[in-house]
């Protein structure tokens, strides 16, 4: 069996229709489609094709950044549809991988597009340790091709779709990715650094159930050895630069491979995370951050 047939067979659709089902366990129903196309700024065709999706992930990725705000102050939300378009359509917020991805596949959804969720255990270059799933991302069929279209990695994650067809290589701006399968039953995304490829994560096509979601969110948002409990974190990735803002530090990645990195005031981060970042903070979140921070000893000079 080839592989584009091993994938393909994995994400048969249960519905190609512009229309919503009228029940969806992951609450699809649920989205108003109309406020998160205002927001994002889309008001092209709304045909479930290659372009209206690869549109879409760049307008989104414009607007929402990878940010674990709520959860670093130890106050996560839910991750309902109704409340994933209020924190992010109404609010202006971003979100964590878990967050971005199930917004946009229930956008996907009520635009007509099959789409299968899936559950990633993130490699970042270490191909040894074998990480739980943590990070949730997407298969998208578009014009009879399988798209890995994922919106919630931040500064290492994908600008455009990437076709899942090995070797088949996506470059916008500065970077370049791909989908290479390791197995039978392991697909990695790649990044192209400059040393070479370099693992982003792998992910499979067994079935993904809310609950399994939920389990892994749980863990994330509230588990003291999460990498996000206890931190402001804020990652967004540009054509020709990868911002990480964590705590007080910001490192900014260029395509060279190069870093530069700048310790920052508590002002100073809420200042980013309003500007660089693109996110609304209420006055009562922004002395929440600058709370959170004051009581932080900068890490460098």
């Amino acid at each position: 069996m080839s592989t584009t047939t091993t994938a393909t067979t994995a994400t048969t659709a249960t519905t190609a229709t512009a229309a919503a089902p009228a029940s969806s366990p992951w609450g699809t129903e649920d989205l108003d489609l109309d406020a998160y196309l205002a927001r994002i700024g889309y008001d092209g065709p709304r045909e479930p094709g290659v372009e209206t999706l690869t549109r879409l992930q760049r307008l989104h990725l414009a607007a929402f950044s990878f940010e674990t705000i709520d959860i670093g102050l130890s106050e996560p939300g839910p991750i309902t549809t109704g409340s994933l378009q209020e924190k992010f359509v109404q609010r202006g917020r971003g979100g964590c991988c878990i967050e971005q991805n199930l917004l946009f596949a229930a956008a996907l959804e009520a635009l007509g597009f099959t789409v299968r969720r899936h559950l990633a255990r993130v490699r970042r270059g270490n191909r040894s340790d074998l990480r739980f799933r943590s990070h949730a991302t997407l298969t998208v069929e578009a014009e009879d091709r399988l798209f890995l279209a994922d919106v919630g990695f931040g500064d290492e994650g994908p600008l455009h779709p990437v076709p899942l067809i090995p070797g088949e290589q996506v470059t916008v701006g500065a970077w370049t990715w791909k989908v290479d399968q390791e197995d039978e039953e392991t697909w990695v995304l790649r990044s192209l650094h400059p040393d070479g490829w370099f693992d982003v994560y792998a992910f499979g096509f067994e079935t993904t159930a809310p609950s399994d979601v939920d389990v892994s969110y749980y863990y994330t948002a509230t588990h003291p050895r999460s990498v996000f409990t206890g931190h402001i974190t804020a990652q967004r990735g540009e054509d020709h630069a990868r911002y990480v803002l964590r705590d007080r530090t910001l490192r900014t990645r260029h395509p060279d491979g190069t870093c530069d990195e700048t310790q920052l005031t508590p002002d100073q981060v809420v200042a980013e995370l309003r500007g660089r970042f693109r996110l609304t903070l209420s006055a009562r979140e922004a002395a929440a951050v600058r709370a959170f921070l004051d009581t932080q000893e900068p890490s460098g000079p």
